[in-house]
């Protein structure tokens, strides 16, 4: 059983040291453990300082190509180092090395594929008050929209299984973490969960400018990603929305048509309600248009996981228990 635990970097000339001394040499079930450092186009000694602390393998990004990129480009070398678990860690220390053990221990056990760590956000205190509250309402809508039961969405301290890495494509530029577990609703792939603990702030986060500009990109690739993978559902919905609406303008009119004598007038009633409903009709038609498309995009993501298996191989006990 090969571990390989990746590092995205940029700019971690300073920190990488630190994080790379915490994380384990040794683990039980696990006979080789190997580590990947991804250069997110650094400008400092990243690379240089990565392979001085003799990490395996560096993979260097001529220029910045931003978090989510940097993940899906481990993902794919730790499946060409034979990886059978991935392992990712951020390389400012944020998280303990020695709870990887406890990350994989579920994918040893075959009782998921994908292991999400939770951190104590009440107990973290560079986190501010505002911080901690949308931490905790964004995993609570990424748990609604995946129908999984992650407390901490945003994590990066994360195991995968072989499996589950060569079925997921990260489609999103900002960050892998919110995506994936969306994803993975969609992929039959089973997710877990476990307490993990945290070091110290090194540094202030590198993946968003302010508060506001993370919120706004955070929503906008939850809904990019449920769209992707349940586009019919969500036009559906919008459609309902205006059907309804439709229903209650043209239920007034009648009702007013029917139990007034005279002239009932409300003629703005049908003309609203009548739009709607070509509204809600085609919400209707683009949905499943939209759901078309989707069923077309699953072909290819399943192609592009034959090319991967066929490119990468089988891992050693892919080849054991065959």
């Amino acid at each position: 059983m090969k571990l390989v635990i990746q590092i995205p970097c940029l700019n971690e000339e300073a920190s990488l040291p630190p994080t790379f001394a915490d994380l384990p040499r040794s683990l039980p079930g696990v006979t080789t453990i190997e580590y990947l450092v991804i250069d997110d186009g650094s400008t400092d000694r990243t690379s240089a300082v990565a392979r001085e602390l003799g990490v395996h393998r560096v993979v260097r990004f001529p220029a910045r190509r931003g978090l989510a990129r940097g993940f899906e480009a481990g993902l794919r070398e730790s499946l060409a180092m034979g990886a059978d678990i991935i392992v990712n860690t951020d390389a400012d220390n944020q998280y303990q090395g020695q709870d990887i053990g406890k990350l994989i221990q579920p994918i040893l056990e075959k009782r998921a594929d994908m292991v999400v760590g939770t951190r104590p956000i009440d107990k973290i205190e560079h986190f501010s008050p505002l911080k901690k509250l949308l931490q905790k309402l964004g995993s609570g809508v990424v748990r609604k929209l995946s129908g999984s039961n992650v407390p901490d969405a945003t994590s990066g301290f994360r195991a995968y299984s072989r499996e589950a890495a060569m079925k997921l494509t990260v489609l999103t530029d900002f960050t892998y973490t919110l995506e994936t577990i969306i994803q993975a609703s969609q992929k039959n792939i089973t997710v877990a969960a476990v307490p993990i603990r945290t070091n110290g702030m090194l540094r202030e986060s590198r993946l968003f400018k302010g508060m506001r500009a993370y919120i706004s990109r955070s929503l906008g690739t939850m809904l990019r990603v449920y769209l992707l993978y349940q586009p019919l559902r969500f036009f559906l919905t919008l459609s309902a929305l205006f059907f309804t609406g439709s229903a209650v303008l043209l239920g007034r009119f009648l009702w007013f048509y029917f139990t007034t004598t005279g002239p009932t007038g409300h003629v703005q009633s049908v003309i609203v309600g009548g739009v709607l409903a070509m509204i809600g009709a085609l919400f209707a038609a683009l949905g499943v248009l939209a759901d078309l498309i989707a069923m077309n995009r699953r072909i290819l993501e399943e192609i592009v996981m034959n090319s991967r298996a066929l490119r990468f191989g089988r891992s050693k006990q892919e080849q054991e228990n065959s």
